[in-house]
């Protein structure tokens, strides 16, 4: 049977009651609201995915705090491109 394919951070992460909130906030988004607002995302990973991966590697204020600098990129005036959580 083949392996289950996620759109989010598999890695090994620390599951802290604080990560574990997180990225439920997060899972909850893009099970409920993303299909309404996203599908014309401009970076790679999207932001919802960026969230998830930062919070889960990060915690949740640092992860949260790259998570919202990543959401004020994607204006109108923002970048395009892949965008990946950094590593420290």
């Amino acid at each position: 049977m083949p392996a289950k394919i996620s759109r989010n951070y598999t890695g090994p992460w620390r599951k802290t009651p604080g990560r574990l909130l997180g990225v439920g906030f997060v899972r909850l988004y893009q099970l409920t609201f993303s299909s309404m607002v996203g599908g014309h995302c401009r970076h790679l990973p999207t932001c919802s995915e960026y969230a998830y991966e930062a919070i889960a590697r990060h915690g949740l204020v640092r992860g949260g705090l790259l998570s919202a600098k990543r959401v004020a990129k994607c204006g109108p005036f923002g970048g395009h491109g892949i965008d990946n959580v950094p590593d420290a």
